[in-house]
């Protein structure tokens, strides 16, 4: 990725017209530049700056200073003698303190782990993101797959169909063909560059539904390695997968689980927290505060020194304070009844979950199977259109069968063709979504 960007910066736009992307290239172009997942970083900076908050309201305390100055034009209390006047006054004062809850039923220790398990579960959330955005790019490189190599397919059946006409006209001139022959082709001919031309557009769309997939600049253009040598033929091992051990493995460590688990988690937390707000409340606060005064402008005062005042006037307090709550409208009471219903609903979307999760799997394992199968079949089926094609051409240009039924060999050989090349994708596809919930990450696989 590191050697691909470095090439777009030296190249500019140009190397874009060259380089070849692949698979796990999309992928990883649409991770890095994908707004959902800058978006999921963000959460978790915030997550993060949540978990620093709690440790820190739970192991320092909090800490606030002030000061004023102010002038008096009337009558006032003179600091040192306690006696009014009304002579004009200038007073600075200085404070510090500091405070921290010793106690609060838990609530600090709670907190912690409440935010701990937030953050895990926006690292959770982030994967699960990955991989819905891995699957989205997948199906849309497919579907470009698909478009490229039909479109290579109804090419080449353009040109037999172009080189069979040239044939007939001849065997027209020659008396062996009539002019019907021929002009049954031409229509044939126009239909095959109708197909394609149709084809042509939906591999357009395709391109750009990739595109906007991986967040590429949808008017900048892009290349796509359209090999099928990626997409390998199933293998015995993959078809014998026990569909039991990877529900098992799934309804533990999926990630629609674990974050449905973590939420049961911070719910039964959030009880606790609840439950212990009818315990009193310990807090230690201290403080300094002190102050410097002066009379300007009274002729013979000469005021103090300001170190010296502010060391006289210095004083410091200490302070234990016990709140006992003893009635505030049932609050605490509703509030426990809440965090119950919470703990509730939290608890039956888990088991929603990893019910979901189970019956996913086992339809991903049987769609994986039968696209292996279905993908076995297509395979034969196409091979034998592919040499059907091939005899009757040789008899086609004999003239020992029609244009007519040339063509509906033909037609069948492209059906064909389409059916394996839809099938090795679906079988690609559904194949990688079993190894996903059987714990593959998809950026992990080696195919």
């Amino acid at each position: 990725m590191l050697l691909y960007m470095l090439l777009i910066l030296v190249s500019g736009l140009k190397a874009q017209d060259t380089i070849i992307m692949d698979l796990k290239a999309c992928i990883r172009y649409a991770l890095s530049h994908s707004t959902q997942m800058k978006i999921r970083e963000a959460d978790n900076r915030d997550a993060q700056i949540d978990r620093r908050n709690a440790i820190l309201a739970a192991f320092t305390p909090s800490v606030s200073g002030s000061t004023y100055a102010y002038s008096n034009f009337g009558r006032s209390i003179d600091p040192e003698t306690n006696t009014y006047n009304s002579v004009t006054s200038f007073h600075n004062g200085y404070s510090l303190s500091a405070g921290i809850t010793i106690f609060n039923g838990f609530q600090a220790v709670n907190n912690i782990k409440i935010s701990k398990t937030a953050q895990q579960m926006g690292l959770t959330q982030t994967q699960q993101l990955e991989d819905q955005l891995c699957l989205a790019t997948m199906e849309a490189y497919c579907n470009v797959l698909y478009y490229a190599e039909l479109e290579k397919v109804l090419a080449e059946q353009v040109s037999t169909a172009e080189a069979s006409l040239r044939l007939v006209e001849k065997q027209e001139l020659m008396g062996q063909k009539s002019h019907i022959d021929v002009v049954q082709l031409q229509a044939d001919l126009s239909k095959c560059k109708y197909r394609l031309t149709n084809c042509h557009n939906s591999l357009n769309n395709a391109l750009v539904t990739l595109k906007d997939v991986m967040f590429w600049p949808i008017g900048e253009p892009m290349k796509i390695d359209d090999s099928m040598t990626a997409f390998p033929l199933p293998s015995e091992t993959d078809n014998k997968a026990d569909a039991s051990k990877i529900t098992s493995y799934a309804t533990k460590y999926n990630s629609k689980v674990v974050i449905a688990d973590a939420v049961v988690r911070n719910a039964r937390l959030a009880l606790k927290t609840a439950r212990w707000q009818v315990a009193p409340s310990l807090s230690l606060y201290g403080g300094w505060s002190s102050s410097y005064f002066t009379y300007p402008g009274q002729q013979g005062y000469s005021p103090m020194p300001f170190p010296e005042q502010i060391k006289n006037n210095g004083g410091e307090y200490i302070q234990l304070s016990l709140s006992i709550p003893i009635y505030n409208h049932l609050s605490v009471i509703s509030n426990i009844e809440k965090k119950k219903n919470e703990l509730k609903r939290a608890s039956a979307r888990y088991d929603q979950v990893v019910q979901e999760v189970a019956a996913e799997v086992q339809r991903a394992v049987a769609d994986r199977d039968a696209a292996a199968e279905a993908l076995k079949e297509a395979t034969i089926h196409a091979s034998l259109q592919g040499e059907s094609l091939e005899l009757n051409r040789k008899k086609f240009e004999q003239g020992a069968i029609s244009p007519v039924e040339y063509r509906t060999i033909s037609d069948d050989y492209l059906a064909a063709t389409a059916e394996q090349l839809n099938a090795t994708l679906q079988y690609f596809i559904k194949s990688f979504v079993v190894r996903y919930y059987a714990g593959e990450r998809f950026m992990e696989t080696k195919n």
